[in-house]
C-alpha cells in the first residue's frame, strides 16, 4: 500500500491553478489521484464524509488562501477541530499569489500548515514538497 500513488486534492477556486496543477502533477508522475474542491467547504464536506477511510482521504492538501464562501484560514480552523477523526495524517500546503508578509506569517503560525508556496508552483517545486514529506 506505501508505494502506491498519493492523493492529492487541490483545493482553490482558480481554474487555471486547478487544471496546470493537475496536469504538472500526471506528468510529473507524482500521483494520478488528483481530488478538486472550488472552496474550503467542499474540501471540509469531503473529509467530514470520509473521515474513516483512510484509502480515501488525501496525503496532501494544497489550499489557497483567497476563495469565496469557506477559504483558507476559515477551512483552517475546521480542520483543527475536525482533524482528529480523520484515519490519516493530511500535511497541507498553503498556496497563494499572495506575498503580503502578513499570509505568510499566520500561514507559518498555523501547526497544520507545512509550509507556504507563492503561485505558480513549478513541477520541481510539487516533486520537492512531495518527496521531501515522503522521507
Amino acid at each position: 500500500m506505501a508505494s502506491s500513488a498519493p492523493i492529492i486534492a487541490l483545493v482553490d477556486d482558480d481554474k487555471v491553478f486547478q487544471l496546470t496543477s493537475s496536469r504538472t502533477l500526471k506528468a510529473a508522475n507524482l500521483t494520478d489521484k488528483i481530488l478538486q474542491f472550488e472552496n474550503g467547504e467542499e474540501a471540509l464536506q469531503f473529509l467530514r464524509e470520509h473521515a474513516a477511510e483512510s484509502d480515501t482521504l488525501p496525503d496532501y492538501i494544497f489550499l489557497d488562501i483567497n476563495m469565496p464562501y469557506v477559504d483558507g484560514w476559515m477551512f483552517l480552523e475546521d480542520y483543527a477541530t475536525l482533524k482528529a477523526n480523520l484515519k490519516k495524517d493530511i500535511f497541507i500546503y498553503m498556496v497563494s499569489s499572495s506575498i503580503d508578509p502578513r499570509d505568510v506569517t499566520r500561514a507559518k503560525r498555523d501547526e497544520n500548515v507545512r509550509e507556504y508556496i507563492i503561485k505558480p508552483v513549478s513541477r520541481e517545486k510539487f516533486v520537492e514538497l512531495l518527496s521531501r514529506a515522503a522521507a
